[in-house]
């Protein structure tokens, strides 16, 4: 569960890491208020539970007072990533001297704590370990084993500092390893760690995700209206509509729209999807025993995805009825309709009794069927998902 970095900072201050003074904005006007109070060149940052934001000009440097409540109203229109900026968190621009990387994480192949350095900070520590391994500094700990001054001490001295700044540098760290503990984090990172012009060090950026599942051993966190929240980011709109609906959806970078029976039949689509060469849109679960309606809401979000091209379904009846399933796509059909073209496959619990009803209602509503195809057990679910990413290029080649 990721904080936006005004929250990750305010974290960082009760452990006495030292962060720039800012200010959380709501509006461009606010921005314009402490431009002139401040009266210096500031930092204008997105607050967005998102990576990437700098690339895609979420950060913003203001020189001049006067162009702050015109460049904040800017940041305010963006969408980063699908999702819009709400808040601004407002800091006066450092003289940077030098910058440096340092973060926690869980090695999960190893079962370890492991803390990474670098001096080269700012930029993407995967850039850095992909280009310039040598710049990163890394050492593995047991979960309950102690982190001491002497290892912070190591590992300020391998990021570069020169020896007057190893003492301050090595309580930081310190400070970011009980952070971790202390919190239940999954992750922490300082990027960049600065070294400034005035001598002094100071977390220039925060990112900390928690684990979700321990929050209730930390109500201090919900008095600062820290709550569970998606895993990677703030919901998207079919996100927060399918929770509303009680559906476990997730909104992908792909153009197939997943209509599956079943979390462990959703998976193995997305397998065979990305066999024959797509890219799902979603996961979704349709849950052990869905009713019709239920089915027809999760083929809404479907359909009404600008993203998808084509819907691949797959039904196997186990808990879950083929026929309700077959109720549940006709009710769609016939209240909403279907604009994309959809290939689906049913196996199991009375299948057969379900392509009948498919086959009962193309005869009573044949242009309800336009862009639906349906098939039983006699069609391998391989040819199934192959035609659906048959069909989702036929769609984007006649875009």
């Amino acid at each position: 569960m990721r904080l936006y970095e005004f929250e990750g900072k305010e974290l960082f201050n009760r452990l006495k890491i030292p962060i720039p003074n800012g200010r959380l904005a709501e509006s461009p006007a606010e921005v314009g208020k402490i431009a002139n109070e401040w009266n210096k060149p500031l930092v204008l940052k997105a607050q967005v539970l998102t990576g990437g934001r700098g690339k895609a000009g979420g950060v913003k440097v203001v020189n001049n007072p006067d162009d702050a409540q015109a460049v904040a109203t800017e940041l305010f229109a963006l969408k980063i990533k699908g999702f819009p900026v709400e808040r601004l968190l407002v800091e006066p621009r450092l003289s940077i001297q030098k910058e440096m990387y340092v973060g926690i994480t869980i090695d999960r192949v190893n079962y370890k704590v492991v803390v990474i350095a670098s001096s080269k900070g700012g930029v993407d520590i995967e850039d850095v370990a992909a280009k310039t391994p040598e710049k990163i500094f890394r050492k593995s700990y047991d979960i309950d084993e102690e982190f001491y001054d002497f290892d912070a001490i190591e590992l300020a001295k391998q990021i570069g500092l020169p020896s007057q700044y190893v003492k301050e540098a090595s309580r930081i760290v310190m400070a970011l390893f009980s952070l971790f503990k202390k919190y239940d984090a999954k992750m922490v990172e300082i990027n960049p760690l600065v070294l400034t012009a005035e001598d002094t060090l100071i977390a220039a950026d925060s990112r900390i995700s928690l684990d979700d599942d321990a929050l209730f051993r930390h109500p201090d966190l919900a008095e600062m209206g820290i709550e569970k929240r998606h895993e990677e980011g703030e919901m998207t709109p079919r996100e927060q509509q399918a929770k509303e609906w009680g559906i476990p959806y997730l909104d992908l970078d792909g153009n197939i729209g997943m209509f599956p029976g079943g979390a462990g039949f959703g998976i193995m689509g997305n397998d065979f999807i990305h066999y024959y060469g797509g890219t799902p849109a979603n996961f979704m679960d349709s849950g052990g025993g869905p009713s019709p309606e239920r089915l027809a809401r999760m083929l809404v979000l479907l359909d009404e995805n600008p993203n998808v091209k084509a819907i691949f379904g797959a039904r196997f009846g186990g808990i879950s009825r083929c026929d309700d399933f077959a109720k549940g796509v006709i009710m769609f059909l016939k209240e909403h309709g279907l604009t994309k073209p959809m290939v689906t496959r049913m196996t199991g619990n009375v299948w057969q009794e379900g392509v009948r009803l498919f086959e009962e209602a193309k005869k009573e509503n044949p242009e309800l069927f336009a862009h639906f195809e349906f098939h039983g057990i006699e069609t391998p679910i391989e040819e199934i998902a192959k035609r659906a990413v048959e069909l989702a290029s036929e769609q984007e080649g006649g875009k």
